[in-house]
């Protein structure tokens, strides 16, 4: 049954819909795309990087990696800045403010000079965007001083910044590399100098995959390749980790945080929510399954709304952040056993064999029966067999003992791992 409920959220002063956005990538880099994509139901649109300068793009330009016969689970691209003229770039996004008010444009700059920060600044005015991104952050840029190439020196981000900010009135978002140890720096002078705010991740710098006949990283161009970046579900939880590290932070706690890498559904979505994000870009999905992946977005997220007896967006915005503790303090007084359900067993013996040559050899094997039985002198309580059991709920936690010394206490623990 349908759920509805308000997705309504406030993003820099910008209402929008919902908290669904596309990223600034080829899922939205013309008038046509968008239109489509707003009548599914997205709330905005970063629209693909424009520059001053365009370069042509290389043919391939994609490959993906998988595992186990399932597709996507990562993803390289090595497109750059919209190849398109600058001005028919900024024409659609006029257009899209005209003809779909309700919704929130945002336009996404990169220059290599204070003056063509400046001057990009000036047409996102003429083009009465709502918000503008500010590249600092494509690994694969061909301009040096240019994307990934400054993301990570705080003082040329800062200053970048604080041209924009000085040229126009309209929010500008600071667009962080993950190709740092810490992005915390980087978004701090974004912030100090303008920003009203910052986006993560963008892609990560990568070598996919090496073709084995060509011998050659792919894509194969003409019997080369490059570093370039690399997105998808295996990137979710780098990017969840830089979220988290930022949202926490004494100063860019106050600044909104768009979240972005390997948003598929509404539950991905739904975690960058609950470490901070006041909303979500999406690329490397749709590339995969089309615009409509909003609808399940929006009905996943109303549904859960509804279940929690939850009003708005705004009550979940951090809710988990005050789980993530330092390594050093979380609690090591107990270990739960796991509890093996012989009615679920298929016999496979994977947690046999990633016990015994993967952790503390605390599972025995019956060879006859084909079942498992647990060793609890040996048992850490790691859970590694749970996690690598094909079959859900066959292995789930069971008795809880707390160490020798230790003063047992109330626990807070998940139970089904669904």
């Amino acid at each position: 049954m349908a759920v509805k409920k308000d997705l309504s959220i406030e993003y820099l002063g910008v209402n929008c819909e919902n908290p669904f956005f596309l990223s600034s990538s080829p899922v939205g880099g013309n008038y046509d795309m968008i239109a489509r994509c707003f009548k599914t139901g997205w709330g905005g649109v970063f629209y693909k990087t424009v520059s001053i300068f365009q370069t042509p793009e290389c043919s391939p330009r994609f490959t993906q990696t998988n595992k186990e016969g399932l597709p996507w689970i990562g993803f390289k691209n090595m497109e750059l800045n919209s190849d398109r003229p600058l001005e028919l770039n900024f024409e659609d996004m006029k257009r899209l403010k005209k003809d779909f008010p309700e919704k929130v444009v945002v336009a996404s700059i990169m220059g290599s000079s204070d003056e063509e920060w400046r001057t990009l600044a000036q047409m996102c005015d003429d083009a009465k965007v709502d918000l503008i991104e500010g590249n600092f952050s494509c690994p694969q840029m061909t301009q040096h001083g240019a994307g990934a190439d400054i993301g990570t020196h705080p003082e040329i981000v800062g200053g970048y910044c604080s041209v924009v900010s000085k040229t126009t009135k309209i929010p500008f978002i600071a667009k962080m590399t993950p190709n740092i140890t810490s992005m915390v720096e980087p978004a701090r002078a974004a912030v100090e100098n303008g920003a009203a705010g910052v986006s993560a991740i963008n892609t990560i710098r990568s070598i996919t995959n090496v073709d084995l006949d060509k011998m050659c990283g792919m894509p194969v161009i003409n019997g080369h390749s490059s570093v370039s970046g690399y997105s998808g579900s295996a990137v979710k939880p780098i990017a969840l980790r830089f979220i988290t590290q930022m949202a926490q932070d004494e100063v860019l706690r106050n600044y909104p945080i768009s979240g972005i890498g390997g948003v598929e559904t509404w539950r991905d979505a739904l975690e960058f929510i609950l470490l901070g994000c006041r909303n979500v870009q999406v690329t490397t999905a749709v590339m995969q399954y089309g615009y409509r992946i909003v609808e399940d977005m929006i009905s996943g997220v109303s549904h859960f709304m509804d279940e929690k007896g939850i009003r708005s967006i705004d009550e979940l915005v951090g809710a988990a952040l005050p789980s993530i503790i330092p390594a050093e303090n979380v609690d090591r007084s107990y270990k739960i056993f796991p509890d093996f359900d012989y009615d679920r067993c298929i016999g496979c013996g994977r947690c046999y064999i990633s016990c015994n040559d993967g952790e503390h050899q605390a599972i025995d094997w019956d060879a006859e029966k084909r079942r498992p039985s647990l060793n609890k002198e040996k048992c850490v309580g790691c859970h590694l067999c749970l996690n690598v059991c094909p079959v859900q709920e066959c292995i789930v936690p069971g008795e809880i003992k707390f160490y020798e010394g230790q003063e047992p206490h109330q626990l807070i623990l998940k139970q089904h791992y669904e």
